[in-house]
């Protein structure tokens, strides 16, 4: 061969190493969450520059990124390392282009990075190692706990949902969710991207009153013996269905009280009024109403009596007055003597003197007396002020 054609055959095989390089490309997710105990799928899918060949005329594996013969899997379970033997298995299909492995009952230690690589039966150059495209496994030693989405209050007699959900990286072993309660319940799985997974249940029942204060517990299980918290519980209420007896008894219970408080006021205003009448009662034999009795007295006893007797019984107000009954004083004359006074016949008389009540004392028996006071004395009134 000459010079010519062997530089000829060097460029070819640059321009074909630079074409199949750009078509032979494969899609991972670079990091990985995983549960110990439990499995992991690392979700993969690939190309290639030949033509699209079947599952039994091409070969996938899975091998460390720095040592490629340490295969983790491999089609040949023989070439397998002892640590992954029996552990991981193709769950996609290569016919399909799908390179997705499984990993089973993690272990702590199987953090990778891992790389897949294809080979084609078609020739002995259509191989590829996609080294520069790994994934890396985080490990999770305990699982968190189930998110339950739920009304803390229901209604009685109306249907209602609670849901349950978990997120793994297993689609191939799904984790199962249960309830403490008995309705009815639907499953649902979905993918969320980035080789997540999202597990959920739905729970649907009609509450009654032996639901009140209860508690909704979901309870998730794992493939394989994961540890950690695997349930979660919300308490519920139930709000009673407003029936006649809601309307009744509320109304008539404000009528109860209202009635009440009216008896109440009623007894206490009556009270208050006898209060008053008896303290009206003992204040009769005030001095004003004795005065009042006696000045009665006085004038029933002028009435009963003659002119002396007149004389005798007036009213003690009258006491106080300077006058005589049927005189005139006159008071222009300065020079009179002492006691002396001049009336309408121009002779002069001597005033009588005023006898003090001291003096001699008034007594009253028989019916006429109805009064505490006996003796007018008592009252401290004199005649001659």
């Amino acid at each position: 061969m000459g010079v010519r054609a062997r530089v000829l055959l060097c460029w070819l095989q640059v321009l074909c190493a630079v074409v199949f390089g750009d078509v032979w490309k494969v899609e991972v997710e670079p990091e990985m969450d995983a549960l110990v105990s439990s499995c992991v799928v690392l979700p993969c899918s690939f190309k290639y520059p030949a033509q699209q060949q079947p599952s039994s005329r091409t070969k996938g594996m899975w091998h460390m990124t720095d040592k490629w013969e340490d295969y983790i899997y491999h089609n040949d379970p023989t070439r397998i390392l002892d640590n992954f033997k029996g552990r991981t298995k193709l769950v996609g299909s290569l016919g399909e282009l799908n390179c997705s492995l499984e990993i089973d009952y993690v272990r702590n230690h199987d953090n990778g990075p891992y790389c897949f690589r294809v080979e084609l039966e078609t020739s002995k150059i259509d191989k590829f190692s996609f080294v520069k495209n790994c994934v890396t496994i985080n490990m999770i030693e305990k699982a968190s706990k189930p998110e339950l989405l739920a009304e803390t209050s229901v209604k009685e007699g109306e249907p209602a949902i609670f849901k349950c959900s978990v997120r793994h990286t297993c689609p191939s072993h799904q984790p199962t969710l249960s309830w403490s309660h008995p309705g009815k319940t639907i499953p649902n799985y979905k993918h969320i991207g980035h080789g997540k997974w999202e597990a959920e249940s739905l729970l649907t029942f009609t509450p009654t009153k032996e639901d009140d204060h209860s508690s909704i517990t979901c309870t998730v299980k794992y493939h394989g013996g994961v540890e950690g918290e695997m349930q979660a519980t919300q308490p519920i209420f139930v709000k009673e269905q407003a029936t006649l007896s809601h309307i009744l008894i509320p109304t008539l219970s404000g009528l109860g009280a209202a009635l009440l408080v009216g008896l109440l006021c009623f007894f206490v205003v009556k009270r208050y009024k006898k209060r008053i009448a008896d303290l009206q009662s003992r204040n009769d034999n005030g001095v004003w109403n004795r005065l009042s009795r006696m000045s009665r007295r006085f004038r029933s006893g002028e009435a009963s009596s003659g002119p002396g007797g007149r004389e005798q019984r007036r009213s003690i107000w009258s006491r106080f007055s300077r006058r005589g009954q049927g005189h005139h004083i006159d008071r222009n004359s300065d020079n009179r003597a002492n006691n002396v006074c001049t009336v309408s016949g121009n002779k002069a008389f001597d005033k009588p003197r005023m006898p003090s009540p001291k003096s001699k004392a008034k007594c009253y028996s028989g019916d006429a007396f109805d009064d505490d006071y006996t003796n007018t004395a008592d009252l401290n009134l004199y005649g001659n002020i």
